[in-house]
């Protein structure tokens, strides 16, 4: 079933305390730990400033939520006036430029920083993918890229067609994927109900399957100072509408992230 929008309204609590004696946030025998971080794969096109900025901002929300979090990306002259400078930055988070053409050398960037990451952190992470539509749409080898998949939408009509597109490609090509959709660049919670609601119903009615609501995310004038700074939302402006959302997402993607894991 899909998660209610009205999650991003409010906090979530904090992940519990791996040190509380718990047995089910206990830290796993090395031999039972996951081989790879999961990959979440955000579809981003090259020139797209907003959901780039989005992404990385995601990235270093979930650096502040204890993951180990990298975002990667295509590393050519398209795409780089979108993201700050590699390496690591802000609260850990990571940025890796990949020197690739096509989805099959970006997947296999991805996992081997997934499987890095899993060995460097026990506490667990996300490997963000940012990835062009139209190498998902082409074809190739993207199962791996399918598995979980978080699609960023306004409320417009071609927006919406194109998150339609993209999930019923995860869901027909990819492996019993987890598909999110997070609705942006709305003035009312009512009209990102409303985005999502179409996009789920037509998924169910076609496909036979739901996307789920990851909330939304505001579009408010700290996004464009944060993308021309090349700061972090959750650091230049901790208590703005977009900060606070932002770090709503992000606990989500943690929360499934740490399922995953576990799973």
């Amino acid at each position: 079933m899909p998660r209610d929008l009205d999650d991003v309204l409010h906090f979530f609590l904090p992940v519990a305390d791996r040190s509380d004696g718990a047995a089910w946030v206990a830290e796993p025998p090395r031999e039972q730990r996951a081989v790879a971080l999961p990959i979440l794969t955000i579809p981003v096109a090259s020139r797209d400033v907003v959901r780039a900025a989005f992404a990385w901002n995601l990235t270093v929300e979930l650096a502040r939520l204890g993951a180990r979090a990298a975002l990667i990306a295509p590393g050519d002259a398209s795409t780089a006036p979108l993201w700050p400078e590699p390496g690591r930055g802000p609260l850990g988070a990571e940025v890796v430029y990949a020197p690739v053409r096509d989805i099959a050398a970006l997947g296999h960037a991805a996992f081997d920083a997934a499987v890095t990451g899993a060995a460097d952190a026990p506490e667990g992470g996300v490997v963000v993918v940012c990835v062009p539509p139209e190498w998902l749409m082409r074809g190739g080898p993207v199962r791996p890229m399918l598995r979980w998949v978080l699609l960023l939408a306004t409320p417009e009509t071609a927006d919406l067609r194109e998150v339609y597109a993209l999930a019923k490609l995860a869901y027909r090509r990819g492996s019993d994927p987890l598909v999110g959709v997070v609705i942006h660049g709305v003035r009312r919670l009512r009209d990102a109900e409303r985005a999502f609601a179409h996009v789920a119903g037509v998924a169910a009615r076609h496909i036979g399957r739901s996307p789920l609501s990851y909330g939304l995310l505001a579009d408010d004038l700290h996004v464009y100072r944060a993308i021309a700074s090349r700061r972090p939302i959750g650091l230049e402006h901790p208590q703005s509408r977009a900060a606070r959302a932002l770090r709503d997402v992000a606990r989500m993607l943690w929360d499934d992230a740490q399922k995953m894991a576990l799973a």
